[in-house]
């Protein structure tokens, strides 16, 4: 008798995913053969999972822990602490000690500061991929593996239509993304409770995080209140929809991105400044796909750098009447002078 559906399917998204790290782990090693000996063998590559001890995370660390050794992968855990809830230092040891149990190895809990840049979400997401990163780096692992699930894509696709700044936003998670492909997502074609089901069939505890159920944050009410009265309204399969349009959305915008890097050199003068005649030309998307890229070249982070910004720029361009310099995030400033876009660090 096989694995319970949930545990299935849990189980082949994983191996998916173990198969691309494995593939690219291999072509990376046929670079590096000629430095080591005939009969060295090239290691194992390491995969880490990122848990909680929610749900999702652990429904991946079970399935990691089940698929990894098939293939020849070291699989391992980490767990942040934010510090943002009393006992949060004691549930971290516990997810380690439940990442330990599954065979997991290495493991560890690290703690992070967390900021208030950007608002308490954005400042902890940060605080958490900062501590990844350094993880992975520490361990030399090959990637990450994270238990975003098809209702996380659907709440970010929301999240970004909300904040209106454009269709790069509406793209939602990428199933690869960070350094050198570093962040995998297998269950973004997975719903949460394929998850939810996965962790009961199997026995395995988990923590459900009272910030997800709390109406402060944003991406709870959304959850709770937003999402639930959208499928009131408009009928079972929203969250389907949402996630297919976040992909649809990254084909689109990667495009874009490909015109625009391609595009970028013709309307730039001798000596690298963006030349307003030929900008004006080109389509309002690779346009303002140019100019975004321009000020974050300057030193606008891009994670403050907003559609009304880069349309105020664009404004430079297409509805020129003398005005003055456009203010952006990072002291990095705007203006048009003699037929040429100047973007510098004011």
């Amino acid at each position: 008798m096989g694995p319970h559906p949930a545990v299935a399917a849990i189980r082949l998204a994983v191996r998916r995913v173990l198969h691309d790290i494995l593939t690219d782990h291999e072509a990376l090693q046929t670079v590096g053969a000629s430095r080591r000996t005939p009969h060295e063998r090239p290691p194992s590559p390491l995969v880490l999972v990122a848990c909680s001890g929610g749900a999702d995370s652990m429904a991946l660390a079970s399935a990691l822990a089940f698929e990894a050794p098939k293939l020849d992968i070291r699989a391992g855990g980490i767990t942040v602490d934010h510090g943002l809830q009393a006992g949060s230092d004691l549930r971290a040891d516990e997810v380690v000690l439940r990442l330990r149990e599954l065979g997991l190895d290495p493991v560890e809990a690290t703690a992070v500061t967390v900021g208030r840049e950007g608002g308490p979400e954005a400042a902890a997401r940060d605080a958490r991929y900062a501590a990844l990163d350094a993880c992975a780096a520490r361990h030399g692992a090959a990637a990450v593996l994270l238990g975003h699930t098809r209702d996380d894509q659907a709440e970010t696709v929301l999240l970004g239509l909300a904040r209106g700044s454009g269709i790069r936003s509406l793209s939602g998670m990428a199933a690869v993304s960070g350094a050198d492909g570093r962040y995998r997502r297998p269950f973004l074609q997975l719903d949460r409770q394929t998850a939810r089901k996965a962790c009961m069939v199997q026995s395995l505890p988990v923590w459900d995080d009272p910030h997800n159920a709390d109406p402060a944050y944003t991406r709870s009410r959304l959850r709770h209140e937003g999402l639930p009265a959208l499928e009131k309204a408009l009928g079972k399969g929203v969250v389907e929809a949402l996630a297919r349009t976040a992909q649809l959305s990254r084909d689109d915008a990667d495009a874009l991105d490909t015109w625009a890097s391609q595009a970028e050199a013709s309307v730039r003068d001798a000596t690298g400044l963006l030349e307003c005649a030929k900008l004006y030309a080109l389509p309002p998307a690779v346009r303002r796909r140019i100019l975004r890229r321009a000020a974050i070249q300057a030193g606008a982070p891009a994670g403050s750098l907003f559609a009304r910004h880069i349309e105020e720029v664009d404004r430079l361009i297409t509805g020129w009447r003398g005005q003055g310099a456009i203010n952006l995030p990072g002291k990095v400033v705007a203006q048009r002078q003699g037929g040429r876009l100047v973007i510098r660090q004011g």
